[in-house]
């Protein structure tokens, strides 16, 4: 059938060092490797219109899932999330990758913001970039509340080939027009990647 619009969904799993009362990521990830403390985020983005999703500079998507957080619980269930891949930034040469989930704890609400920051700095900290999510707790219902708590979260090889195998194409209707939209976000994804680090491919300094 023409016209429709087809999306893609597909699970993230993040984990590391984490901390309550430390504002800032690395802060947070020396006291959490300290203490044991650590932040694990299962995430389910969810892309609805792939179109749409392109068309847009910011790329927005959906996401939802569960947090383990130490002193708080496990499997906390999440609401209204914020996707953004390859979001642009307020610093030239930076893109952002935005995760950012609420959840309630004892009453309160608490609003987690995670970001994976791809800089076209020379040297090829791909690998880096795009897979280590800077995160910080807010009290509150938004990035507007105090931070509470901090760290470094994020995957291994080992996690993002499980990334890939769950990817899913929900209404496509054949094996072909799934591949296809597979595809084109696979090309947008590896095409985002190739016009920060490009130019250090082709000019390594």
């Amino acid at each position: 059938m023409m016209g429709r619009s087809l999306g893609l969904t597909f699970r993230e799993t993040m984990t590391g060092a984490f901390a309550i009362g430390e504002t800032d990521p690395e802060a947070g990830r020396r006291a959490g490797e300290r203490t044991g403390s650590t932040l694990a985020m299962h995430a389910i983005i969810t892309i609805d219109d792939l179109d749409c999703f392109l068309a847009d500079p910011t790329h927005p998507g959906g996401v939802g899932g569960t947090l383990d957080l130490t002193g708080f619980g496990e499997a906390i269930p999440t609401t209204g999330g914020v996707f953004r891949l390859f979001s642009p930034a307020d610093a030239p040469r930076l893109k952002l990758m935005v995760y950012e989930m609420a959840f309630t704890h004892g009453r309160q609400p608490y609003y987690l913001a995670g970001r994976k920051e791809v800089r076209d700095d020379p040297g090829l900290d791909l690998w880096k970039d795009t897979t280590t999510l800077f995160t910080r707790l807010h009290a509150g219902a938004d990035v507007a509340g105090t931070v509470v708590g901090a760290g470094v979260i994020g995957l291994d090889i080992g996690a993002l080939i499980r990334l890939l195998g769950t990817m899913v194409v929900p209404g496509g209707a054949s094996i072909a027009e799934r591949a296809g939209v597979l595809a084109r976000f696979g090309r947008m994804f590896l095409g985002e990647l190739w016009d920060s680090y490009g130019p250090h491919l082709r000019n390594p300094s």
